[in-house]
């Protein structure tokens, strides 16, 4: 039975816990999600995106190096801020604090433990209609839509079909002839998981424990039987597995970041 609580009010859970081996040269002292973005953590951009839709209840799944997300938080209103500090009662005034509405849950879901086994951690919290995504992808989808979407169709699980930058120039032909040259179009390659799900919590029959897969256990059998729905999303989707992925979301950034809605 689908949740009919209002989207304003749904938590969203966000994986934050793997071991970022392919962005190693980032990833030694920090986890993935706290790898920055124009001076933030592309996790706060993820945060971000989503509290501008009204959705500012979060529940991070944590893991390697989960320590580091959780100083972030603790210190979040205070760290771009002016402070004055009284060293005799300990007093802490703040100027320019950040005024963000947010509610972070920091949760442990230890290190070791696979994508399903993080997000079936989380049960306790998430007993109505809830939204998942990576912490490491960041899109400019229309969140409003994809809830509207999901709430339509009655099935268990919404995921969002993105196509992702092709790495390589097209080609367009005419004959042998290349009639035009794209250097790395946005829409590349076939349809993917791009993360930013909907979920309901029937998804949690599919995940028996930490060594459940998500896609595996859950949207796998999902789709076999008939309850998995794509949101295509064809505009701007990115995800951050390499350094080239960081350096291209930092020009993303200090151009005209498509995300930056806030």
């Amino acid at each position: 039975m689908k949740s009919k609580q209002s989207s304003k009010t749904m938590k969203v859970a966000i994986l934050a816990g793997g071991l970022g081996t392919r962005l190693s040269e980032e990833t030694e002292s920090k986890p993935k999600p706290m790898v920055e973005i124009g001076g933030r953590p592309i996790l706060w951009h993820i945060m971000k995106y989503y509290a501008h839709y009204g959705f500012n209840e979060f529940f991070v799944a944590l893991g390697y190096k989960g320590e580091v997300i959780k100083e972030f938080f603790v210190n979040y209103r205070t760290l771009r801020a002016d402070l004055t500090v009284r060293l005799g009662n300990g007093a802490v005034e703040c100027r320019g604090c950040t005024d963000d509405d947010w509610t972070v849950h920091l949760i442990e879901t230890g290190m070791a433990t696979n994508t399903g086994g993080r997000i079936k951690r989380l049960q306790p919290y998430l007993t109505e209609t809830f939204m998942v995504t990576y912490g490491d992808g960041i899109a400019n989808i229309d969140l409003h839509m994809l809830v509207a979407f999901h709430k339509a169709h009655g099935k268990l699980a919404t995921v969002t079909a993105v196509r992702p930058p092709s790495r390589f120039g097209g080609l367009i032909f005419e004959g042998d002839r290349v009639k035009e040259f794209t250097e790395k179009p946005q829409i590349g390659e076939g349809w993917i998981n791009g993360g930013f799900m909907v979920l309901e919590p029937g998804i949690f029959d599919y995940l028996k424990g930490d060594e459940s897969n998500l896609e595996l256990d859950g949207l796998e059998k999902l789709a076999k039987a008939g309850e998995l729905m794509a949101f295509r999303h064809e505009k701007f989707w990115q995800c951050m597995d390499t350094l080239r992925d960081r350096r291209l979301l930092e020009k993303h950034w200090n151009d005209e970041a498509p995300w930056k809605v806030w």
